[in-house]
């Protein structure tokens, strides 16, 4: 039979580590250091974070009632393709994507925002990822994952960057909507 030594011939120490082994791996394990849940439990609604989408301006930008101020949202990491773009004009699976996310987000429709780093961009919109209120649907997510949208570096917001490779890359394998059509 064979014998594990280390090394350094001390022997003695082996037996140690491994109840410390398995101290830490329980211990991260028990922290939440495996991995992100915000998918299964996104936080919680509160009147700050909660708003009634008002319209839909395109694929990846909508206006809601947020506290009773108006205000437009950017998806936060996901771009679709242009409708309305003043240079690039309409793009493939532009209307597609523009189509998707207003039956998603019907007029009306209860949202909760999750921010990431950064609060607005270079444009004054909010940045957010973006779940239904009353099923926990992961909007961002589910336009990548569909093939509505590919994933865009919105950095330093980088909370689901593996999250959305994930998504795109599912959607690319099954030639999902722009990975098919474009």
């Amino acid at each position: 039979m064979l014998r594990w030594r280390p090394r350094n011939g001390n022997a003695h120490r082996a037996h140690l580590t491994r109840p410390y082994s398995l101290f830490f791996f329980l211990a991260a394990l028990a922290t939440g250091c495996g991995g992100n849940d915000t998918l299964r439990n996104p936080p919680l609604a509160t009147s700050a974070n909660e708003g009634v989408v008002v319209s839909v301006a395109d694929g990846d930008t909508f206006d809601l009632e947020i506290a009773g101020k108006r205000d437009t949202v950017r998806l936060i990491r996901v771009d679709t393709p242009e409708t309305k773009h003043p240079t690039k004009g309409i793009q493939c699976w532009g209307p597609e994507a523009s189509d998707f996310t207003k039956s998603l987000l019907a007029v009306g429709t209860r949202v909760r925002l999750v921010r990431d780093a950064e609060s607005r961009d270079r444009y004054g919109r909010l940045l957010a990822y973006v779940y239904l209120a009353d099923t926990n649907v992961f909007v961002n997510r589910e336009l990548v994952r569909l093939g509505f949208a590919r994933p865009y570096p919105f950095e330093p917001n980088t909370t689901h960057k593996t999250t959305f490779a994930d998504a795109a890359w599912e959607a690319q394998g099954a030639r999902r909507g722009l990975w098919g059509a474009c």
